[in-house]
């Protein structure tokens, strides 16, 4: 008899990425992209697929967007997922659908250090908290908690918090966004993006500039990249530093995220471990948080592929 095969689905906002998983492991051969241009939604995308897998045991979806009871419409797509019409358009198979950063959560108590990069070692301690940031084409942030073998990752908007200022440079770029963007969250300059955002604020509006090219110039030693990059650097390591004040994830905090990724190797020279401690008298207390960046491009995956094994596990 044929066993029924469990399904991931991580939805990008160019991408959509496809795999078989087993046992809460993501089969990486079985691995297919599709481009989200060329399809009116995911359900043509996933016909295409379970043509070559017809029995299936379960789905868990990930995508880019708020997700509640089930149904989610994705934040830069005009595509509306829904568990109970993907379940009926399968045959009745089991669907869960996850907002990307949730399954981002569920991965990382999984990853080993070939995924990791680690920028401060912390004091390691056995926690069952963990907190993850992403900062990529938007912003947000999750608590992980574990219970024995089961994982709670809650949603949440993270992004949006509002922009705040501690000093005289930063309450100027406070007006300046406002006067953009009036009541500028964090995401306004946490993001891809942001980025764009600080350096056309420290070249005094003129000549805006896509985030890649920020990144070539910062590469070339521009001085103008420079100071957006440790400005976005300094904002990022004072969000997660409040964060991990709020959520005291001694299980460590997780960087995620296209920007993120490339900035990784310069997070450190740019000020993130100044900013992240920068407290007060609780300085020496943050000193006991690992921060690491997630290097695995499959991390999405693997939380769905993990999500489903442990509710398949505790339904068994």
């Amino acid at each position: 008899m044929i066993t029924p095969v469990s399904v991931t689905v991580d939805i990008g906002g160019t991408n959509t990425r496809v795999a078989l998983c087993d046992d809460g492991e993501v089969l990486t051969d079985t691995i297919q992209r599709y481009r989200n241009a060329e399809h009116p939604g995911l359900e043509p995308i996933l016909d295409a697929y379970l043509s070559a897998h017809p029995l299936v045991g379960a789905i868990c979806v990930d995508m880019a967007g708020p997700v509640k009871d089930g149904v989610g419409t994705l934040t830069n797509l005009d595509w509306t997922i829904d568990a109970r019409a993907l379940s009926a358009r399968t045959g009745g198979a089991r669907v869960v659908v996850l907002n990307d950063l949730q399954a981002q959560g569920h991965s990382v108590p999984h990853l080993d250090a070939d995924s990791l990069l680690t920028l401060m070692p912390g004091q390691p301690a056995p926690s069952d908290v963990r907190l993850v940031v992403n900062v990529g084409t938007g912003l947000n942030a999750v608590p992980v908690h574990t219970s024995g073998t089961l994982t709670l990752v809650p949603a949440a908007e993270a992004g949006h918090i509002a922009l705040q200022a501690r000093d005289t440079e930063e309450l100027r770029l406070v007006d300046w966004m406002n006067a953009r963007i009036p009541s500028s969250g964090m995401e306004e300059i946490l993001s891809g993006r942001g980025l764009e955002n600080l350096d056309e604020f420290i070249g005094d509006g003129a000549n805006r500039r896509e985030a890649a090219t920020v990144m070539e110039a910062y590469a070339a030693g521009e001085d103008r990249a420079r100071k957006a990059a440790k400005l976005f650097v300094r904002y990022l390591g004072r969000y997660a530093g409040d964060l991990a004040l709020t959520t005291l994830p001694f299980g460590g905090v997780f960087l995620v995220g296209g920007v993120t990724r490339h900035l990784g190797p310069h997070l450190m020279e740019l000020g993130f471990a100044e900013a992240f401690r920068d407290k007060g008298r609780f300085a020496a207390f943050m000193e006991q948080f690992p921060v690491h960046l997630v290097t695995d491009d499959y991390a999405a995956l693997r939380g769905c592929a993990a999500h489903l094994h442990e509710l398949q596990t505790a339904t068994n």
